[in-house]
């Protein structure tokens, strides 16, 4: 299928980052924040940490590996309490009342039930287009491969751009490009899409884990601020 005619637009507004605490406790709570996305993203089965199949882990368990010991429970709830993106969920344990911790999404681990919500054709909550951040160095293979899972279970994709009403996370803020998916093109072509707890839009693509470019509405350069226009080249999808 040949797309052409997308445009690549640069992003023209006001955009300010959030301003959190400063100093050293902000510094000890963003290397804690990045330690647990990675334990209980990516790193839990190396770390001898055993994830349910809903993606939990006794936070007791977390805090005795070695790279935890210099924090305390009060630490992980206050990351949790406060983690802009909402990419932790603390539960007492269903049996035992033991506080767990699991990461929303994100994971290359797999984990069978994340209690993701599925999105449904012509449902309230089925976006028109949903965002996916990226960065300008990878618009040309991305214009020939598409978008692509790799090593993690889902593709990410936020309702909007960062700092809109209502988006928390799906992409990171330091993206300077952002691609917009035609999300009922793709659900009528049989791809699925499912909201998580932190209300990012994940998707596994087709079979080979893709969102191939013909589900691409548009394309927004977000950095420089300055408006301008490129066109996008005549691109062959299968």
């Amino acid at each position: 299928m040949t797309l052409s005619g997308l445009k690549m637009e640069s992003d023209r507004g006001n955009r300010r980052g959030r301003r959190g605490r400063r100093g050293g406790e902000e510094d000890r709570d963003v290397r804690l924040s990045k330690s647990m996305s990675y334990a209980l993203r990516h790193g839990a089965t190396q770390m001898g940490l055993h994830l349910s199949s809903d993606g939990y882990v006794s936070v007791d368990d977390v805090l005795a590996c070695p790279q935890f010991r210099s924090y305390k429970l009060e630490d992980v709830e206050r990351v949790v309490a406060t983690n802009d993106k909402q990419r932790f969920k603390l539960r007492p344990h269903p049996e035992n009342g033991r506080l767990q911790i699991r990461a929303n999404q994100g994971h290359t681990i797999q984990v069978t039930d994340l209690e993701l919500k599925p999105v449904l054709t012509g449902s309230p909550d089925c976006p028109a287009e949903a965002v996916h951040g990226s960065y300008m160095c990878n618009w040309s293979s991305i214009q020939e491969q598409g978008l692509s899972r790799m090593r993690r279970t889902h593709i990410h994709l936020a309702p909007g751009l960062p700092q809109e009403d209502g988006v928390i996370s799906g992409m990171r803020k330091d993206c300077d490009l952002a691609i917009f998916i035609d999300v009922p093109k793709a659900l009528a072509d049989g791809i699925e899409f499912f909201w998580s707890e932190n209300h990012v839009l994940l998707t596994t693509g087709n079979i080979e884990g893709k969102l191939p470019t013909t589900y691409f509405s548009r394309a927004i350069q977000l950095r420089p601020t300055s408006l301008y226009h490129v066109a996008h080249t005549q691109v062959d999808a299968d």
